[in-house]
Protein backbone atom coordinates (compact mmCIF):
# COMPACT_ATOMS: atom_id res chain seq x y z
CA UNK A 1 0.00 0.00 0.00
CA UNK A 2 2.81 2.10 0.74
CA UNK A 3 4.09 2.86 -2.80
CA UNK A 4 0.40 4.00 -4.32
CA UNK A 5 0.41 6.30 -1.44
CA UNK A 6 3.72 7.57 -2.18
CA UNK A 7 3.37 8.26 -5.60
CA UNK A 8 -0.15 9.75 -4.58
CA UNK A 9 1.40 12.53 -2.61
CA UNK A 10 4.24 13.28 -5.22
CA UNK A 11 2.05 13.68 -7.96
CA UNK A 12 -0.27 15.59 -5.48
CA UNK A 13 3.24 18.23 -4.50
CA UNK A 14 4.16 18.35 -8.05
CA UNK A 15 0.65 19.79 -8.91
CA UNK A 16 0.51 22.47 -6.25
CA UNK A 17 4.30 23.99 -6.97
CA UNK A 18 4.50 27.85 -6.97
CA UNK A 19 7.71 28.59 -8.10
CA UNK A 20 7.15 32.50 -6.90
CA UNK A 21 6.80 30.77 -3.40
CA UNK A 22 9.36 28.69 -3.99
CA UNK A 23 12.13 31.13 -4.62
CA UNK A 24 10.95 33.34 -1.41
CA UNK A 25 11.39 30.05 0.69
CA UNK A 26 15.35 29.60 0.17
CA UNK A 27 15.52 32.67 2.00
CA UNK A 28 14.45 31.22 5.25
CA UNK A 29 17.24 29.23 4.82
CA UNK A 30 20.83 29.59 5.49
CA UNK A 31 21.62 25.87 4.56
CA UNK A 32 20.93 24.44 1.57
CA UNK A 33 17.47 22.99 1.28
CA UNK A 34 15.05 20.53 -1.50
CA UNK A 35 11.85 21.86 -1.89
CA UNK A 36 9.09 21.46 -4.28
CA UNK A 37 8.09 24.88 -3.38
CA UNK A 38 4.43 23.98 -2.11
CA UNK A 39 2.63 26.48 0.37
CA UNK A 40 2.10 24.87 3.79
CA UNK A 41 -1.68 24.55 4.27
CA UNK A 42 -1.46 23.36 1.20
CA UNK A 43 1.03 20.86 2.05
CA UNK A 44 -1.37 19.90 5.46
CA UNK A 45 -4.57 19.35 3.06
CA UNK A 46 -2.13 16.90 1.54
CA UNK A 47 -1.01 15.66 4.81
CA UNK A 48 -4.76 15.34 5.83
CA UNK A 49 -6.57 13.54 2.70
CA UNK A 50 -3.14 10.80 2.99
CA UNK A 51 -4.26 10.07 7.02
CA UNK A 52 -7.92 9.15 5.80
CA UNK A 53 -6.50 6.61 3.27
CA UNK A 54 -4.49 5.24 5.85
CA UNK A 55 -5.64 5.72 9.45
CA UNK A 56 -6.34 2.07 10.22
CA UNK A 57 -3.05 0.87 9.25
CA UNK A 58 -0.58 -0.72 11.77
CA UNK A 59 2.08 1.21 12.91
CA UNK A 60 4.97 -0.23 11.24
CA UNK A 61 3.09 0.77 7.76
CA UNK A 62 2.99 3.60 8.24
CA UNK A 63 6.46 4.06 10.04
CA UNK A 64 7.58 2.53 6.67
CA UNK A 65 6.12 5.45 4.77
CA UNK A 66 6.79 8.22 6.99
CA UNK A 67 10.53 6.71 6.31
CA UNK A 68 10.14 6.52 2.58
CA UNK A 69 8.67 10.27 2.35
CA UNK A 70 11.87 11.25 4.75
CA UNK A 71 14.07 9.61 2.57
CA UNK A 72 13.77 12.08 -0.40
CA UNK A 73 14.97 15.11 1.49
CA UNK A 74 11.97 17.36 -0.24
CA UNK A 75 11.25 19.69 2.90
CA UNK A 76 7.58 19.00 2.32
CA UNK A 77 7.78 15.24 2.47
CA UNK A 78 9.03 15.95 5.59
CA UNK A 79 6.34 17.91 7.04
CA UNK A 80 3.92 14.72 5.73
CA UNK A 81 5.57 12.31 7.35
CA UNK A 82 5.80 14.33 10.69
CA UNK A 83 2.13 15.17 10.04
CA UNK A 84 1.18 11.13 9.60
CA UNK A 85 3.73 10.13 12.56
CA UNK A 86 1.55 12.70 14.97
CA UNK A 87 -1.65 11.35 13.91
CA UNK A 88 -0.18 7.57 14.82
CA UNK A 89 0.83 9.18 18.09
CA UNK A 90 -1.07 6.68 20.38
CA UNK A 91 0.57 3.72 19.15
CA UNK A 92 4.04 4.75 19.42
CA UNK A 93 6.19 2.71 22.39
CA UNK A 94 9.30 3.26 24.04
CA UNK A 95 11.11 0.95 21.81
CA UNK A 96 10.87 3.23 18.77
CA UNK A 97 12.92 5.99 20.33
CA UNK A 98 15.53 3.97 18.46
CA UNK A 99 13.77 4.75 14.64
CA UNK A 100 13.05 7.88 15.77
CA UNK A 101 16.78 9.20 17.17
CA UNK A 102 17.63 7.55 13.90
CA UNK A 103 15.41 9.69 11.72
CA UNK A 104 16.85 12.93 13.70
CA UNK A 105 20.99 11.80 13.31
CA UNK A 106 19.77 10.81 9.28
CA UNK A 107 17.27 12.79 7.64
CA UNK A 108 16.82 16.57 9.50
CA UNK A 109 18.98 18.88 8.66
CA UNK A 110 17.09 21.95 8.83
CA UNK A 111 15.34 24.08 11.32
CA UNK A 112 11.97 23.73 10.42
CA UNK A 113 12.03 19.41 9.77
CA UNK A 114 13.72 19.64 13.47
CA UNK A 115 10.96 21.67 14.81
CA UNK A 116 8.22 20.25 12.85
CA UNK A 117 9.36 16.76 14.58
CA UNK A 118 10.24 17.77 17.93
CA UNK A 119 7.38 20.03 18.82
CA UNK A 120 4.64 17.46 17.73
CA UNK A 121 5.48 13.53 17.16
CA UNK A 122 8.31 13.40 19.02
CA UNK A 123 7.61 16.24 21.99
CA UNK A 124 4.23 13.81 22.61
CA UNK A 125 6.53 10.82 22.60
CA UNK A 126 9.02 11.91 25.19
CA UNK A 127 6.16 13.77 27.70
CA UNK A 128 4.24 10.16 27.37
CA UNK A 129 7.62 8.07 28.20
CA UNK A 130 9.60 10.22 30.26
CA UNK A 131 12.13 7.76 31.02
CA UNK A 132 13.66 8.97 27.86
CA UNK A 133 14.73 12.06 29.03
CA UNK A 134 18.57 10.88 29.81
CA UNK A 135 18.61 9.89 26.09
CA UNK A 136 17.47 13.34 24.83
CA UNK A 137 19.53 15.17 27.16
CA UNK A 138 22.86 13.25 25.99
CA UNK A 139 22.04 14.75 22.56
CA UNK A 140 23.00 17.67 24.28
CA UNK A 141 26.87 16.22 23.28
CA UNK A 142 26.27 15.62 19.56
CA UNK A 143 28.42 17.06 16.92
CA UNK A 144 25.27 17.04 14.74
CA UNK A 145 24.25 20.77 15.37
CA UNK A 146 20.16 19.13 14.90
CA UNK A 147 20.44 16.50 17.23
CA UNK A 148 21.75 19.74 20.21
CA UNK A 149 18.64 21.57 19.13
CA UNK A 150 16.49 18.35 19.09
CA UNK A 151 17.55 18.24 22.77
CA UNK A 152 16.08 21.38 23.45
CA UNK A 153 12.81 21.74 21.08
CA UNK A 154 11.72 18.58 22.04
CA UNK A 155 10.72 19.24 25.40
CA UNK A 156 8.53 22.31 24.84
CA UNK A 157 5.51 19.70 24.11
CA UNK A 158 6.16 18.98 28.11
CA UNK A 159 6.96 22.68 28.89
CA UNK A 160 3.77 23.12 27.94
CA UNK A 161 2.38 20.88 30.04
CA UNK A 162 4.37 22.36 32.97
CA UNK A 163 6.33 19.71 33.11
CA UNK A 164 10.17 19.02 33.57
CA UNK A 165 11.07 22.41 34.39
CA UNK A 166 14.53 20.81 36.01
CA UNK A 167 15.04 19.31 32.50
CA UNK A 168 15.08 22.62 31.12
CA UNK A 169 17.37 24.05 33.37
CA UNK A 170 19.55 21.10 32.60
CA UNK A 171 19.59 21.22 29.22
CA UNK A 172 19.88 24.37 28.95
CA UNK A 173 23.44 24.97 30.90
CA UNK A 174 24.69 22.37 28.79
CA UNK A 175 23.76 23.93 25.68
CA UNK A 176 24.89 27.46 27.78
CA UNK A 177 27.46 28.52 25.46
CA UNK A 178 27.16 26.52 22.26
CA UNK A 179 28.17 28.43 19.22
CA UNK A 180 25.88 27.38 16.63
CA UNK A 181 22.86 30.03 16.58
CA UNK A 182 20.77 27.76 15.53
CA UNK A 183 20.91 25.75 18.81
CA UNK A 184 20.82 28.91 20.71
CA UNK A 185 17.98 29.68 19.58
CA UNK A 186 16.70 26.45 20.14
CA UNK A 187 17.07 26.34 23.78
CA UNK A 188 16.37 30.25 24.04
CA UNK A 189 12.88 29.06 22.61
CA UNK A 190 12.98 26.26 25.38
CA UNK A 191 13.33 28.76 28.21
CA UNK A 192 11.08 31.22 26.51
CA UNK A 193 7.63 28.73 26.46
CA UNK A 194 8.93 27.57 30.07
CA UNK A 195 9.00 31.06 31.09
CA UNK A 196 4.92 31.07 30.68
CA UNK A 197 4.27 28.67 33.77
CA UNK A 198 7.84 29.67 35.81
CA UNK A 199 8.26 33.56 34.92
CA UNK A 200 10.32 33.88 38.23
CA UNK A 201 12.70 30.41 37.73
CA UNK A 202 13.55 31.36 34.22
CA UNK A 203 14.01 34.88 35.16
CA UNK A 204 15.96 34.15 37.82
CA UNK A 205 18.29 31.28 35.56
CA UNK A 206 18.64 34.27 32.67
CA UNK A 207 20.06 36.51 35.68
CA UNK A 208 22.27 34.50 37.00
CA UNK A 209 23.89 33.00 33.43
CA UNK A 210 23.43 36.40 31.39
CA UNK A 211 27.20 36.89 31.45
CA UNK A 212 28.12 34.08 29.54
CA UNK A 213 24.43 33.17 27.79
CA UNK A 214 24.82 34.33 24.20
CA UNK A 215 22.13 37.32 23.17
CA UNK A 216 20.67 35.47 20.54
CA UNK A 217 19.54 32.83 23.50
CA UNK A 218 18.62 35.58 25.70
CA UNK A 219 17.01 37.62 23.65
CA UNK A 220 14.63 34.28 23.22
CA UNK A 221 14.71 33.67 26.58
CA UNK A 222 13.10 36.61 27.82
CA UNK A 223 10.18 37.46 25.52
CA UNK A 224 7.19 36.42 27.50
CA UNK A 225 8.65 37.97 30.93
CA UNK A 226 7.13 40.66 32.49
CA UNK A 227 7.91 43.76 30.69
CA UNK A 228 10.13 44.88 34.12
CA UNK A 229 11.90 41.79 34.26
CA UNK A 230 12.54 41.40 30.49
CA UNK A 231 13.99 45.02 30.80
CA UNK A 232 16.57 44.14 33.63
CA UNK A 233 17.23 40.82 31.86
CA UNK A 234 18.29 42.44 29.09
CA UNK A 235 20.69 45.10 30.22
CA UNK A 236 24.49 44.48 29.84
Amino acid sequence: MEKPLLTQIRNELTQHVDQTYKKQSYYFYKEPIKLYGVRSATVKKIAQTSFAQIKSWNKQDNIALCEQLLASGYNEEHAIAFNLLFRFKKKYEPADFETFERWLQKYVSNWSSCDDFCTHALGYFIFTFPELLPHVYAWTKDKNRWMRRASAVALIYSVRKQKVLSQILKTADALLIDQDDMVQKGYGWMLKEASDDFPKEIFDYVMKHKQAMPRTALRYAVEKLPVAMKKEAMKK
